[in-house]
């Protein structure tokens, strides 16, 4: 009678949630308990995650790894990948009879690509062994001491998450690290892995474990299991080195999420047992779906995307304002901004929590506040790790907060309640667009994201559409209307530009003086500059045609840095750097050569 009432309670749950998700039909119409998980696992999804009932992935996912096949996922961000593959493992060690203990070393292997998602993880694992504390939860990864690493390995991780390159690093030196009975290693976000340039490390990492499926003979030195090893991979997006990366670590893997349809979730365990796989087919369809013709970008139905044109020399007026309206309208809410370069973050950073505004917008008055009031945060790769780690974890509970990064906060990371997504430099490769916007619009809430574009960048509009993607314009007009002008509202409905708009001169010629003010912040500002500007030219593939710089004008992208110097003056700086670092480096191999003759 209770096990009757409870089902009935989460079904009702489960209706409720399907309610207010609405068109996004996240989640299945089954439970956790259903899929083959433990009672007391199914009970830490409720309380410690907040998982009523399964996604559609995890549905998909769960009864697949627990029947013991390689595994591909690709899926949309935040649709609860990382339960997906973590449940299952967690099910079966607990099963394990005698419970395994410390000493036994790493069962399970979780490859990450950056530290914040490493920590992520890790937290999500402690959550879900909560009830299993024979279970070791750990993780390695770079910035970390290495010898608290080496220490912890030597008692014992059952379950390590790392990153390629420190794991790399501990199972060449350090012996203590015990891993001969590894049973699972999981690619999570395997193409961003790939992105930074892991490849050769991971290769490296499947010979020392002896885990690769083809190519090169296993090396004498690897270690092997006593059990049967799985392999699963997960991504957001499919490319050629995530396909390499597929044939080289997953025997006959079962695909999940790859044929663009509906997924059916299989209801039971025992349902999934009675299929037949064709490995020849499934072979077959690996290689066909991960080809670079199906395109198409896998994003949450919920996500509103749009788009917003600006012309180059406005692009920081339009941002602070577009921030100003929405922390205005709806005070309680969470929006991240992406940006090229780590220069551009830190400068940005600086003048969003500098940036004093005229109580009274009368320009000599002596009265000034915050033009925006609300709490700035910002993460990119060059700060320290501390740092990183501090803003990630702070970032995460606040509940009205703003967010500026690079794309080290563009994969896995899970922010709750992050309301919108703002691009305000394009992504430097095509599918980084569907990792940045992935962050909000998670588990089937709803979420936005704007993506800023020049004149002369429309084009990527037409690339995204080629990939399945369609954005609508945003009414920024609205928006610059909204502010008044000494205390009057102007009613002027017709503007030459968007740049002789009367609160766009007004607002530019206020942050110019700003920064002209300010020795350091206009440091910070030709420092973002010239970073953007190499960052520009940087961008790959089929974005190269639409991303050139000889479309800019050098003029108007000063002005975005509220910059009243010409390009020019910027640009002279940067040649003398340039100049005097050869000159330094012709000097330093002239002196080594003289060395070299007075030495024979």
């Amino acid at each position: 009678m209770d096990r009757r009432k409870r089902t009935t309670e989460e079904e009702m749950k489960k209706t409720k949630q399907n309610s207010y998700n609405g068109e996004s039909e996240i989640f299945a119409s089954c439970s956790f308990s259903s899929l083959g998980l433990h009672p007391t696992l199914c009970d830490q999804l409720r309380e410690r995650m907040g998982f009523e009932v399964p996604t559609i992935v995890q549905a998909e996912a769960i009864p697949v790894i627990l029947a013991g096949r390689h595994v591909l996922v690709n899926a949309a961000t935040g649709t609860g990948k990382t339960i997906a593959y973590l449940a299952p493992v967690i099910n079966h060690l607990h099963k394990y009879d005698p419970r395994i203990e410390r000493s036994a070393g790493t069962f399970a292997l979780v490859l990450v690509p950056t530290r914040e998602l490493c920590m992520q993880v890790y937290e999500i694992l402690q959550k879900l062994l909560h009830r299993f504390h024979w279970i070791v939860p750990g993780y390695v990864m770079g910035g970390e001491n290495r010898s608290k690493e080496k220490a912890r390995l030597r008692k014992g991780i059952s379950i390590l998450v790392a990153t390629p390159g420190r794991l790399l690093d501990h199972l060449k030196n350090t012996s203590s690290f015990l891993h001969t009975n590894l049973r699972w290693i999981i690619f999570d976000e395997a193409d961003r892995i790939l992105e930074l340039g892991f490849g050769k490390e991971i290769e490296e990492i499947l010979d020392l474990l002896g885990s690769r499926t083809n190519g090169p003979t296993i090396r004498e030195d690897a270690v092997t299991s006593e059990f049967q090893r799985q392999n699963l991979l997960l991504s957001a997006t499919l490319n050629e080195k995530v396909n390499h990366l597929a044939q080289i670590s997953l025997e006959n893997p079962v695909t999940i999420g790859l044929d663009g349809k509906k997924m059916q979730p299989k209801p039971s365990l025992e349902h999934f047992g009675s299929v037949e796989f064709d490995v020849d087919d499934d072979s077959e369809k690996l290689r066909k779906i991960i080809s670079p013709s199906n395109g198409d970008y896998k994003l949450p139905a919920q996500l509103v995307q749009r788009y917003v044109k600006v012309p180059c020399g406005s692009r920081l007026v339009v941002l602070l304002s577009i921030l100003k309206h929405l922390f205005e309208r709806e005070a309680s809410q969470k929006i991240v901004v992406f940006f090229s370069t780590c220069d551009a973050v830190d400068f940005h950073y600086s003048l969003f929590s500098a940036f004093l505004w005229p109580a009274n917008l009368h320009p000599e008055t002596e009265d000034r506040q915050m033009f925006l009031r609300f709490k700035t945060f910002q993460l990119h790769g060059n700060m320290k790790h501390e740092d990183r780690r501090t803003t990630f974890q702070t970032f995460k509970k606040e509940k009205s907060a703003l967010l500026l990064s690079t794309d080290v906060a563009a994969r896995g990371l899970d922010f709750p309640k992050v309301r919108c997504i703002i691009q305000y430099d394009s992504p430097g490769e095509a599918s980084e667009y569907v990792h940045r916007v992935g962050r909000t619009a998670r588990l089937g809430e709803r979420g936005d994201s704007l993506l800023f574009l020049q004149p002369v960048e429309m084009d990527y509009l037409q690339d995204l559409e080629k990939h399945g993607v369609s954005l609508t314009e945003y009414s920024l007009l609205k928006v610059l209307d909204s502010f008044p002008l000494s205390g009057q509202k102007h009613h002027i409905k017709k503007f030459i530009s968007l740049e002789m708009h009367p609160w766009s001169l007004y607002l530019q010629k206020a942050l110019e003086s700003f920064i002209f003010a300010e020795p350091k912040m206009k440091k910070l500002a030709k420092d973002a500059f010239c970073s953007w500007v190499r960052a520009y030219t940087a961008h790959r593939g089929e974005l190269k045609r639409i991303f050139q710089v000889k479309k800019l004008h050098l003029g108007h992208v000063a002005k975005s840095f509220a910059l009243k110097d010409q390009p020019s003056l910027v640009g002279k700086s940067m040649q003398m750097q340039t100049k005097k670092r050869k000159r330094d480096q012709k000097q330093q191999g002239l002196s080594k050569r003289k060395k070299l003759a007075r030495k024979t």
